[in-house]
């Protein structure tokens, strides 16, 4: 690499950031900086410069300005929190066919928490449910590989791979228990709602995430419901739902509403926050019958939009564990040359105007988790999934059930 054209890289790029217009899809704003800001700016951006400088002429080995510049808007992106990241093109294309099609791998949704890969919840029916992966498990090393400092995206490659392979995984639970589970990659399907009778007149509806197919889902599900007689109770089950579209959220809390707000959001630039309202539904899909929803540590974003827009209207009670707590709206803004960068551009508010960002939705009524026993002749490293029983078993399900039939109309929700 030639001294001469990499330095002459570098201050081509760091031009580029000192403009004041950002020629980046989906924005059209001009940002001006104040004066006092600008000088600040060109201080650490010319210390950023000095250090690229003797990366270049000591650094031991030869290494690529691009690979230096993507790690360091990387790294800025991962200072701000730990959902905003750069997406190179493959990854991109990675994100669309998730919310669209299906993809290999494990079936399981992640973040980092307090600087450590940390589970938010696994996928139901996947790979990763079925070995019984948990919400709050700490991913310590993938196939062998500490996690330590590893970024999402790094850690999803890892994890995904062509169906039939198996990949390693070593995960700390509950801060002690050091637990290494084998699991063989499969096609993860994005189908997301189940549903069925549990007991005459009472249906359960199971949302595993929030994908573009959602909403139409959920009607289907509905009509052969309620197609089966009057209904006089649901079960919404959002355990372990790690969330997913936040319009996909909206359509599916508004099945349920008539009026009254769903969820508001507020970015930084903001003057007001941007509301979004239910509408009546259609006659003939209107749905007069009390609603409990179930949640759990695992039930994050687009799952605590709607459990916070049905219980903040009284159109349903809540019932099982508080619940994540990612009050944050990420935006995906599509760059050049295929690149897309993941930013957190709002925080959401109930319809109470609570952010539950980092303090999660609380129940009206605490159910803990019951632990099932383990299996006789399982493997000491092998553990059951909490949805491994059907929902005419699980005890929860009953509880909700047994409240659902004390309450006979909606407006005894209005607690």
């Amino acid at each position: 690499m030639k001294r001469l054209n990499f330095l002459k890289w570098i201050s081509i790029f760091l031009a580029w950031l000192f403009l004041t217009t950002i020629p980046a899809s989906g924005f059209s704003k001009t940002a001006t900086a104040p004066q006092n800001s600008q000088d600040e700016i060109y201080k650490y951006l010319k210390l950023f410069s000095q250090i690229l400088r003797l990366i270049e002429t000591e650094y031991v080995e030869d290494v690529k300005a691009k690979d230096l510049i993507y790690g360091a808007i990387q790294g800025m992106l991962q200072t701000l929190d730990p959902y905003s990241t750069l997406l190179k093109p493959d990854e991109y294309k990675e994100l669309q066919i998730e919310t669209k099609g299906s993809f290999t791998g494990i079936g399981i949704e992640i973040t980092i928490k307090d600087g450590i890969l940390t589970v938010v919840a696994p996928i139901e029916d996947t790979p990763a449910w079925k070995a019984g992966l948990k919400p709050g498990d700490k991913i310590i090393k993938i196939n062998g590989k500490s996690t330590k400092g590893m970024s999402l995206f790094e850690a999803v490659k890892l994890l995904r791979g062509p169906k039939g392979t198996k990949v390693n995984i070593t995960i700390l639970r509950n801060d002690r228990d050091i637990i290494n589970v084998t699991i063989t990659r499969d096609v993860i399907p994005i189908k997301s709602v189940k549903a069925r009778i549990i007991e005459p007149g009472y249906g359960y509806i199971r949302i595993t995430s929030f994908q573009q197919k959602t909403p139409e889902e959920l009607k289907k599900a509905l009509k052969k419901l309620e197609g089966n007689g009057t209904l006089k109770g649901l079960v919404i089950d959002l355990r372990n739902n790690p969330g997913g579209l936040l319009s996909s959220a909206i359509k599916v809390a508004d099945e349920f509403l008539n009026k009254g707000v769903i969820v508001s959001i507020k970015g930084k630039n903001d003057k007001k926050k941007i509301v979004f309202t239910a509408r009546p539904n259609p006659k003939g899909r209107e749905h007069h019958y009390p609603i409990a929803v179930l949640i759990n540590h695992g039930s994050a974003s687009a799952s605590e939009i709607v459990t916070g827009a049905l219980k903040d209207n009284h159109r349903a009670i809540v019932l099982g564990k508080k619940s994540f707590g990612k009050g944050r709206v990420q935006t995906v803004i599509p760059l050049e040359d295929g690149y897309a960068v993941k930013l957190t551009t709002a925080y959401y508010y109930t319809p109470d105007g609570v952010c539950i960002d980092k303090i999660g939705i609380k129940p009206d009524i605490v159910i803990p988790d019951v632990k099932l026993a383990e299996s006789k002749g399982k493997k000491k490293n092998e553990f059951k999934s909490m949805f491994s029983i059907s929902p005419e078993k699980d005890i929860q399900v009953k509880i909700a059930i047994s409240i659902l039939k004390e309450i006979k109309t909606i407006s005894q929700l209005k607690y």
